[in-house]
């Protein structure tokens, strides 16, 4: 076989073992712009409350949106390894209010609502109420064990480095879309109301105690 007649054949070797990588690239950046994008009001003092669509939520005056029970969506899998090593699935929460707060140790607006968060999660956790952090953009859990010491916050927290687990949330829902972020899920497992902002105590039981008196 001659020198021209190998050289398409080497050709087409070469764009066989090259176009997996390109795709494989791809496909990373893909997903980190999308991640970029979700936490793209990061450590801020609020956000928007995008969606599109029939969203069926009405937001207030103070920024914290609401959606009437028999208009509410299900919240995703949220289940993970927490930043202590556990395991744990927020779905094992139904049949009580959950509380889930996105946080991370470097924001300095999580710090400012932390102490209230640790308040009312002792003050409600014998009325049906659990709290879960999700720590996100902490690139070891040292600094988040260190800040839920600095707080005293002793209900779990899923750890989220990559905002994984806040991408499972669907477009057109209270998805957060912020850091940090406030969810209240229903005794069913449905996300009732969302903040974009750090809370403070009053607008915290705001949020939560109208969920707690649903029957």
């Amino acid at each position: 076989m001659s020198a021209a007649s190998r050289a398409p054949l080497r050709s087409n070797r070469t764009t066989r073992t090259t176009l997996p990588t390109r795709v494989r690239r791809r496909a990373a950046l893909t997903a980190g712009a999308a991640v970029a994008a979700l936490l793209v009001t990061a450590c801020g003092s609020g956000g928007t409350s995008g969606g599109g669509g029939n969203t069926n939520f009405v937001t207030g005056t103070d920024g914290t949106a609401t959606v009437a029970k028999g208009e509410r969506t299900p919240a995703p899998d949220l289940s993970g390894k927490t930043i202590d090593g556990k395991t744990l699935d927020v779905a094992d929460y139904k049949g009580k209010v959950v509380v889930l707060n996105v946080w991370g140790s470097w924001c300095n607006p999580c710090r400012a609502e932390a102490k209230y968060f640790a308040k009312v999660s002792k003050a409600y956790a014998g009325k049906g109420v659990q709290f879960v952090g999700i720590n996100t953009r902490d690139t070891s859990t040292g600094a988040a064990l260190a800040f839920e010491k600095d707080w005293d916050i002793t209900y779990p927290s899923l750890y989220d480095p990559t905002g994984k687990l806040l991408l499972r949330f669907d477009k057109g829902t209270l998805n957060p879309q912020a850091i940090p972020s406030t969810l209240i899920l229903d005794r069913d497992g449905k996300i009732a109301a969302r903040s974009l902002s750090a809370l403070s105590e009053e607008r915290l039981l705001k949020m939560l105690k109208p969920v707690v008196a649903e029957k």
